[in-house]
């Protein structure tokens, strides 16, 4: 086997130089003289002419190989560049390739180890992948410390309906629906926390915007009000898409996402109240009243025709679960907040202040139907120098979506887990 000392990528470009590339053959055009392919690797693609020989010949869609030869400037080429090869090693020899033009959603769907490989793929997970690089640096330049809770515990966050159970060790167990309570534990010698974790709801769901398993970026922060928390959110953020628009915006560019769009979302974020909400849905023709909740056709009425994100502010005591903070202002309500993607997209993330004082927090729990005794350790937390704190928790496929324009949310990560697909 050949194998090269110094490899190149296919988007490293010079000009009339010997290189040495590898990846896999992502399109192939087979003439009497010659072969034409676009090599495929991490970086993106490059066309490769080789002479038609017997060995090259056996070449097939997604085989990997390596190649030598020179690289010429062409702007015929869809990278403006191709390699007029010398040589080429067959690495992989791959049998059919199962993929073709025009094959349904629901088969990609079904060969997803595969369909992972296509450049529609390739660009949405650079793009997640810098969104996660992006919190990672917010956070630190802003001095949050992360942290590692754990995704199996013995008490609910958001509701025992969305709980997967499991038996663990002969106990009764559920995967977390969030950190957001261990997180809340550390807040008292770190101040301000954050993780990445997955998360699972059991949702029967199958809109376009509901996985049963997702990546969770949650943060909790001592000493931080309504308002503080909020200003940290939109801060993140925006920094999270100009990050993504800074470094990513051939992948952009590549899946029809108008970046110029994205390079103008800014703070602060416009702000509209519940009942603001309500009163606005009413005149376009909705019919709510007070205590209802904001479904998908509801948010996206909300901010159809907006190009920033969108704080729908506070909402009923019975709407939130039992951590949110009542409203001294207004009992009816909880001081927590959504942030709505423009254009339709949806709510991305919720946040707001805790509940600090333990017996508003006992009557809340009680009132759900939940056992205290579960929540023991939690009550601990206002027991022992209890402070003012808040927190937030971002759906990371959420954002990528709406980033990266998608139809539906499934194709944000490789194996999406739902309702009907826990498969590969």
């Amino acid at each position: 086997m050949m194998i090269y000392k110094n490899i190149e990528y296919c988007f490293n470009k010079g000009e009339s130089k010997d290189v040495n590339v590898r990846g896999w053959v992502h399109r192939l055009r087979k003439q009497k003289d010659n072969i034409f392919l676009t090599l495929r690797d991490s970086t993106g693609i490059i066309q490769c002419i080789l002479p038609f020989t017997e060995e090259y010949n056996k070449v097939t869609i997604e085989s990997s190989v390596e190649i030598s030869g020179n690289l010429i400037k062409d702007e015929r080429s869809p990278s403006g560049y191709e390699i007029h090869a010398n040589n080429m090693n067959i690495v992989g020899l791959a049998e059919n390739y199962p993929i073709r033009k025009d094959f349904s959603v629901a088969y990609l769907n079904t060969v997803r180890h595969l369909w992972n490989r296509s450049r529609k793929m390739q660009s949405i997970m650079k793009v997640k992948s810098e969104a996660m690089s992006a919190a990672g640096e917010w956070f630190k330049e802003n001095n949050w410390y992360q942290t590692t809770p754990p995704i199996i515990n013995n008490s609910a966050c958001e509701g025992g309906s969305t709980l997967f159970e499991l038996d663990f060790f002969g106990n009764k167990a559920y995967l977390s629906q969030s950190a957001q309570l261990y997180l809340e534990t550390l807040i008292f010698s770190l101040e301000k926390v954050w993780s990445s974790t997955t998360s699972f709801r059991a949702e029967k769901s199958k809109t376009p915007r509901h996985l049963a398993e997702y990546t969770h970026l949650e943060g909790e922060q001592a000493w931080a009000n309504f308002e503080d928390i909020l200003k940290v959110e939109e801060e993140l953020l925006t920094h999270i898409v100009q990050r993504v628009v800074q470094n990513n915006h051939k992948d952009l560019e590549f899946l029809k996402q108008d970046v110029g769009y994205l390079s103008r979302i800014k703070t602060p974020f416009d702000r509209i109240t519940y009942e603001e909400a309500i009163s606005f849905l009413n005149k376009k023709g909705f019919d709510m009243k007070f205590g209802d909740d904001f479904g998908t056709e509801e948010e996206r009425q909300l901010t159809s025709n907006l190009d920033n994100p969108l704080f729908l502010i506070s909402a009923p005591v019975e709407a939130k679960p039992f951590y949110t903070k009542i409203n001294p202002d207004d009992e009816r309500m909880v001081l927590s907040a959504d942030i709505l993607a423009p254009r339709g997209f949806g709510e991305i993330s919720t946040g707001g202040q805790r509940e600090d004082d333990i017996e508003s927090l006992t009557r809340r729990i009680k009132k759900e139907g939940l056992n205290p005794k579960e929540y023991d350790w939690y009550m601990d937390l206002r027991k022992y120098g209890s402070v003012p704190h808040s927190g937030f928790g971002f759906g990371l496929e959420r954002i990528v979506r709406w980033i990266c324009n998608l139809d539906h949310i499934r194709d944000t990560t490789p194996n999406p887990r739902s309702v009907s697909k826990s498969y590969p």
